[in-house]
């Protein structure tokens, strides 16, 4: 069996699963940011915490709504300064692998 994080929260603790997915949706229509540029953000915060496979999923969702790889690059790059190369080195190609999967749909 192979979940993604999500599933797994939620299988395994249902109501903790339920609210965090609760919050997810509320920040997401949240008014101040579009959703590129919500994608965007994503994409930089991710990344300055290491987590690849939120990298790929968010790079995908930004360039469905709209940004470009060279966008895509520039938010995991902003990182350098303050999560160091090793963030940016590690999260880069994961996000364009991202990029790459979503650009093949269209």
């Amino acid at each position: 069996m192979n979940l993604g994080p999500m599933d797994l929260l939620k299988r395994e603790s249902p109501e903790v699963g339920a609210r965090f997915a609760e919050l997810i949706q509320a920040q997401g229509k949240a008014k101040g940011l579009d959703a590129k540029t919500r994608e965007l953000v994503m994409v930089a915060l991710l990344a300055a915490h290491r987590n690849l496979r939120g990298v790929k999923i968010h790079a995908q969702r930004a360039v469905k709504e709209g940004a470009t790889r060279e966008e895509v690059v520039g938010a995991v790059v902003m990182n350098l300064h303050i999560s160091g190369l090793t963030s940016v080195n590690d999260s880069l190609p994961v996000a364009l692998e991202g990029v790459e999967l979503e650009t093949a749909k269209k």
